[in-house]
């Protein structure tokens, strides 16, 4: 069986390099050791209503770039591999405007305080005007970025397949600062994606440890292990923090990583209060009391946020390489490589919902408000869908 998206595939085996690899789990002549998991008939409680659907350039590339769309306010952005960015009206798809940057796109994109941020893959970092489209500035970094840039009050914080953390000016686009990490000899496809509040900027790495920076300087406040490296050889090794870091209100921090455990820190000072073991290469979602984690095998998992006991657990899109959980109106929303997007009730942890938008797959998180979806499919095709009742 062939599949139509990266995950354990796609390796970077050098530094600033997309090098295709087979990770663990690989038979001969490429066919894969495991089987993704049939879809079965549920009692499907939800419908998920199509509003509009527009074709954005040619899609996430045979390297299924992590272009991930943005929205703010009524305007969805979304971009392709070859430099084509849209604006759309999130109600009716209208176009506002559409722009060719001429270069090749690779992150995810930041739509924040009207301006638009995103990331090519020869290092570059642009900023678009949310309004039309026309650039503020470009501004370089050390290597190609795979994470969506993040933004505070004053700087962006940007992190790039070679390790490095650079800080950029928000209105400038000039370098304030670079943290510069250890890198393992292999590592996952892509990095990890910066927690970024206005004194720190919490960063997880691929050599499995989470610094907290002090967004003055750069400076590393506290660093903690979050998994440590096991096995003989370097495919079991694999630790990556390639998720997002998410902070609580109360300012309790929730750390995936690969080949590790979910870890809810004091984020002040990186005091362990819960841990789970638990491997997973996704952002999770706090939602209330509870944290919905996609493990590194698409099991669905719901943990008590307060002390890390497992609620519930969903095995039935095992293997189907599902991407990181969205939350729409009380349902998380995953998309798989089949194109099927699901939704599933949230409390009680069974599959409530399901529409196919596209077989080229699904490998970026879909992009929810309220209950209306935004959903881009690898060959391009950004889906929105209203979720009823």
């Amino acid at each position: 069986m062939t599949f139509g998206i990266p995950t354990k595939q796609l390796v970077r085996a050098s530094l600033g390099a997309l090098t295709l690899a087979l990770l663990a789990g690989c038979a001969s002549k490429g066919e894969p050791a495991y089987t993704p998991k049939e879809l079965r008939s549920f009692d499907e409680t939800s419908s998920l209503e199509t509003q509009w659907r527009r074709n954005v350039g040619d899609g996430l590339g045979h390297a299924r770039y992590p272009i991930a769309p943005s929205r703010e306010g009524d305007t969805v952005f979304a971009a392709d591999v070859e430099g084509v960015v849209m604006a759309m009206n999130a109600n009716n798809g209208n176009v506002e405007w559409e722009i060719d940057l001429d270069t090749t796109i690779s992150s995810a994109l930041t739509a924040i305080a009207g301006q638009v941020y995103l990331a090519t893959g020869n290092g570059e970092v642009i900023s678009l005007n949310q309004r039309d489209g026309s650039e503020n500035w470009r501004s370089r970094v050390s290597s190609e970025v795979l994470a969506a840039p993040q933004a505070n009050q004053q700087l962006l914080v940007v992190q790039s397949v070679d390790g490095r953390v650079t800080a950029l000016d928000r209105a400038s686009g000039e370098e304030r600062w670079v943290y510069t990490s250890s890198q393992p000899s292999l590592t996952l496809r892509g990095t990890g994606t910066p927690m970024v509040i206005d004194p720190v900027s919490f960063v997880g790495l691929a050599n499995g440890r989470l610094a907290t920076l002090d967004n003055r300087s750069g400076q590393p406040l506290w660093e903690m292990q979050i998994a440590t490296p096991r096995g003989r050889s370097e495919v079991e090794r694999l630790v990556d923090l390639s998720g997002q870091p998410i902070i609580s209100p109360d300012g309790r921090l929730f750390v995936t990583s690969y080949n590790g455990r979910v870890v809810a820190l004091e984020a002040t000072q990186g005091d362990v209060l819960w841990e789970a073991d638990l491997s997973s290469r996704h952002t999770p979602i706090l939602v209330g009391d509870f944290l919905f984690v996609v493990t590194d095998d698409s099991q669905i998992v719901a943990l008590d946020a307060n002390s890390g006991r497992e609620i519930w657990r969903n095995d039935d899109l095992e293997d189907r390489w599902l991407t990181a959980p969205a939350f729409a109106d009380g349902r998380l929303v995953v998309g798989d490589f089949e194109g099927y997007l699901h939704l599933i009730d949230a409390r009680e942890g069974n599959i409530v919902g399901r529409t196919r938008v596209h077989s080229s797959g699904i490998s970026v998180r879909p992009v929810t408000e309220g209950s209306t979806i935004h959903v881009q499919a690898n060959n391009g095709r950004l889906e929105t869908l209203e979720v009823t009742p």
